[in-house]
């Protein structure tokens, strides 16, 4: 937005704020910041801003923000990059499956049960009732004039939930600068992600059992880190190197040289970055049959899709990409050609500015809400 002259004013908290909370006000700020309000409105009577676009408001921020765009007469746009709204650990994932206990429930009291937030039963209880709170003032349907879905399937899901679909617009991800096409001999196959069970590490981890010949860079940390290296020492999986932590300019590199990107997560992601910075590489893909994923990814194509969790499926695709090179490359030159037509900032930006022209078009039909 910089680049095409929009002056950009960037409103944050850091969550190292929260180790200076005690419980109490870390759980009254989860759910109605005061503090923040104040100030929001401070700078938006400075800034007198067109629109305010939330990206996320937990823990710190709070639903306050809507209420004082609103009580400026701002349009609010509200970009849903997880299932919070509906599923208050975010993830509709829990032991190692995909939930939906809490989907159509006014009161989402099955979180609380399973514990299912940072495992704790307090933290959960905070974010249920910080959804039913603002359910019941209409927070979500009243002070936001539109939201973005990353994918039409979490759009559906949204929907599901109970958004009105004429107030979900889509605008996937998308690079913000073209990383080129390498010309280099592709060597490995790659994983990048969070170490973690959604992630479907574990599931990555048993395939490669049976594909002992075929090297595996990971690159990623998490909870699941000392255990990944406990598996690859005990399998006696050489052919796997646990990279860890890299930064962008890394995983580009290693994006290039790769055959292929593994992506085998198992819950619904909302949208994998990693993916398309594998495409604009011209690096296919091999991804879970499940949710977002099959609508970025297009089986035979652009990559291949294999049953999400089942090892034994990710290994049998992983086995033939490697072995039919002639295909891979030509899903290669697919996937960039993909990325060309749906994922570089100035296709992004129109998309954007249609939604903004359409967000503040319907808030204007709105009266001010004073609070």
């Amino acid at each position: 937005m910089k680049n095409h002259g929009h002056h950009v004013l960037h409103f944050t908290a850091h969550n190292d704020q929260i180790t200076k909370l005690n419980r109490l006000d870390l759980a009254r700020s989860t759910i109605w910041n005061s503090d923040i309000y104040r100030k929001l409105r401070k700078v938006i009577q400075h800034e007198k801003p067109n629109i305010m676009h939330v990206h996320n408001t937990v823990p710190l921020i709070s639903p306050t923000v809507y209420y004082a765009a609103k009580a400026e007469g701002i349009t609010v746009v509200q970009t849903l990059h997880n299932y919070r709204l509906f599923c208050p650990n975010a993830l509709f994932f829990r032991n190692g499956h995909v939930c939906d206990d809490c989907m159509g429930k006014f009161v989402p009291f099955p979180g609380i049960l399973h514990a299912c937030y940072r495992e704790s039963r307090a933290a959960m209880t905070v974010a249920v009732v910080m959804l039913s709170l603002h359910r019941v003032l209409r927070t979500y349907s009243r002070m936001v004039d539109m939201y973005i879905a990353l994918t039409e399937f979490a759009r559906h899901k949204f929907i599901e939930g109970g958004i009105p679909a004429e107030k979900i617009m889509v605008k996937p991800n998308f690079l913000h600068s073209d990383p080129s096409i390498s010309e280099r001999d592709r060597e490995y196959a790659l994983f990048v992600g969070r170490l973690s069970p959604e992630k479907g590490l574990r599931t990555l981890l048993k395939a490669w059992q049976q594909l002992k010949i075929i090297p595996l860079k990971l690159v990623g940390d998490g909870p699941l880190m000392d255990e990944t290296h406990w598996f690859v020492g005990t399998g006696k999986l050489e052919c796997i190197e646990v990279l860890g932590s890299c930064n962008h300019e890394q995983v580009i590199a290693l994006m290039k040289n790769a055959r292929f990107l593994v992506f085998p997560s198992e819950w619904y992601e909302t949208f994998g970055m990693t993916i398309i910075e594998a495409f604009a590489c011209s690096t296919p893909v091999v991804t879970s049959r499940l949710g977002a994923m099959i609508e970025i990814v297009e089986d035979g194509r652009t990559g291949l899709n294999f049953d999400a969790g089942n090892p034994d499926d990710l290994a049998a695709k992983v086995k033939w990409v490697w072995t039919h090179p002639r295909k891979r490359e030509e899903m290669g030159r697919e996937a960039r050609r993909e990325y060309e037509e749906k994922y570089t900032a100035g296709r992004n930006y129109k998309i954007l500015m249609d939604i903004y022209k359409t967000a503040i078009e319907r808030s204007r039909k709105k009266s001010t809400i004073q609070i």
